[in-house]
C-alpha cells in the first residue's frame, strides 16, 4: 500500500511539473517565504520530489534498497502529517496538492491519509529486513538508474512540451459554457454576509438580519458559507478587452466556428523565441476568418512591451492568472476552441506551422478534435518503464538467479 501511493503521488507530479511548480509557489507565499528561492530553484524542487517519491514507491514495491527507501518514505511523512494537520487548521492554500489535480482532498482527508500512511511507514522501517526482494542486489542498480531516469525525463518532457495526461477542467473535448453552466435545480448552498460596524471604539459584527442604526460606523464585510451548494467545474473563467474592459466571456464562447486562444499568463515572462510562428497563426486567423485572443493576467504597460518587442497586433483579453496558469502549462499556449469546445492545445514548442496550415481548418485534421483517451495514454507511458523492467526482471530470474542455484548446488 504505502508503495503504491508513493508510486501514484510521484508519477501524477512528474506528468504536471509545472502543477507542482505553482503548488509549491503557493505555500511558500502562504508562509512569506516566496522572496526566498528563485523560481528555477522551486521548479527543480517539484521534479526532484516526484523523482523521489516515485523511487521510493518502486523501491518499497520491489523490495530495493530496503532500508534506505523505508527511512526516505518515513521522513517524507514524518514531514508531511504535521504539515498536513496545520493546513487543515489554518487552510492557507486551497488543496494540499498531493496527488496533483487526479484526486483533489480535503484538507481533513489529506491528514487523515497521511496518519494511515504514517502509521505504514514507521511499520515498515521498523521491519524492513521482511520486505520481500524480487531482484538480486547484482541486478538492483540497473532498476534503480531506470527508474530515476524515466521519471525525471517524463518530468522534463511534460515541462518541455505538456502533460500527457490532463486532470484540469479545461481539457481536451470540454466545452467551457456547458462546464460553467449550473444544472436546473442544483443546490446553490447558503451564504450570508457579515458586517464589521463600529460605535464609540466598539466593534460588533451584524448580519442583515440585525442591522444597526446609523449611529454605527461600517468597517469591513465578508462573506461566510453557512452551506456548500453546487459549483461548476469551471468557475471563475472571465475575459475582459485590454482596451475598454468590456467583458467578452460570451461573445469569445459563443463565436461560432474556429477561435484560437494564445494563453500567457505572465506576458512579461512569456517565451518569444516562438513568435514568428505565432504571428503567423494570427495572419492565417485573419485570412480565414477565425477569431483570435490573447489571454493574460498582465497590466498594461507589460503587453505594450510584449507588442513592441515581438509586433503582435493581435487583441489582449485580461483574465485571473490562476485561471490560465490551469488551462494550459505552457507560457505562452496555444488554445483551438469550435463552439467553445477546446479542440486541441499545444505549447510554445509545439505550434502548427505554415507547412500544417496549408487550407482551411474545415479541411485539415487539425480542425478536428484531438483523440485523447487517459487510459490509453497511461498505458503507453508505463509501458516505457514495465517492458524494461521486466526484461530486467527476466534476466535476473533467468540467468543470474539460475547461476546462483547453480554455485550453491
Amino acid at each position: 500500500m504505502l508503495g503504491g501511493v508513493f508510486i501514484f503521488s510521484g508519477f501524477v507530479k512528474a506528468v504536471d511539473p509545472l502543477g507542482s511548480f505553482y503548488k509549491i509557489q503557493d505555500y511558500l507565499v502562504a508562509f512569506g517565504l516566496i522572496s526566498w528561492l528563485p523560481s528555477y530553484v522551486l521548479l527543480l524542487a517539484a521534479i526532484l520530489l516526484a523523482a523521489v517519491e516515485f523511487c521510493v514507491g518502486v523501491f518499497l514495491f520491489m523490495g530495493m534498497r530496503r532500508q534506505g527507501a523505508t527511512l526516505v518514505a518515513l521522513l517524507l511523512m514524518l514531514f508531511m502529517t504535521p504539515l498536513t494537520l496545520y493546513l487543515a487548521i489554518a487552510d492557507p492554500v486551497a488543496d494540499c496538492g498531493c496527488f496533483g489535480d487526479a484526486v483533489v482532498l480535503t484538507h481533513w482527508q489529506t491528514f487523515g491519509k497521511n496518519v494511515l500512511l504514517l502509521v505504514a511507514a514507521v511499520f515498515v522501517f521498523k521491519e524492513w529486513k521482511q520486505i520481500v526482494r524480487f531482484i538480486t542486489i547484482k541486478m538492483e542498480w540497473m532498476i534503480s538508474m531506470y527508474t530515476m531516469f524515466f521519471i525525471i525525463a517524463l518530468s522534463v518532457y511534460c515541462l518541455r512540451n505538456l502533460p500527457v495526461l490532463d486532470f484540469r477542467p479545461f481539457k481536451i473535448g470540454v466545452n467551457i459554457p456547458a462546464g460553467m453552466a449550473i444544472p436546473a435545480g442544483a443546490d446553490l448552498g447558503e451564504v450570508e454576509t457579515r458586517f464589521l460596524m463600529e460605535k464609540e471604539g466598539v466593534r460588533q459584527e451584524f448580519t442583515i438580519d440585525n442591522y444597526p442604526d446609523s449611529t454605527w460606523h461600517l468597517v469591513d464585510t465578508r462573506t461566510v458559507v453557512l452551506r456548500e451548494g453546487y459549483v461548476p467545474p469551471i468557475s471563475a473563467f472571465s475575459l475582459n478587452d485590454l482596451e475598454t474592459g468590456e467583458e467578452l466571456t460570451d461573445s469569445i464562447l459563443s463565436r461560432s466556428g474556429y477561435t484560437f486562444l494564445l494563453v500567457a499568463p505572465y506576458i512579461e515572462l512569456a517565451d518569444d523565441s516562438n513568435i514568428d510562428l505565432i504571428n503567423e497563426i494570427y495572419d492565417y486567423s485573419v485570412e480565414y476568418g477565425y477569431g483570435f485572443y490573447a489571454l493574460t493576467s498582465s497590466q498594461p504597460d507589460a503587453i505594450e512591451q510584449w507588442r513592441d518587442k515581438t509586433g503582435a497586433e493581435y487583441p489582449f483579453c485580461q483574465s485571473d492568472d490562476i485561471t490560465l496558469k490551469t488551462i494550459i502549462r505552457s507560457n505562452p499556449g496555444l488554445l483551438l476552441l469550435k463552439d467553445g469546445t477546446i479542440l486541441n492545445k499545444w505549447s510554445d514548442n509545439q505550434l502548427p506551422d505554415e507547412y500544417v496550415l496549408t487550407d482551411t481548418l474545415e479541411r485539415l485534421p487539425l480542425g478536428r478534435q484531438k483523440l485523447v483517451s487517459v487510459w490509453q495514454t497511461m498505458g503507453y507511458v508505463l509501458l516505457w518503464f514495465i517492458v524494461p523492467l521486466m526484461l530486467v526482471l527476466s534476466i535476473d530470474i533467468l540467468v543470474i538467479k539460475r547461476h546462483e542455484r547453480k554455485k550453491t548446488l
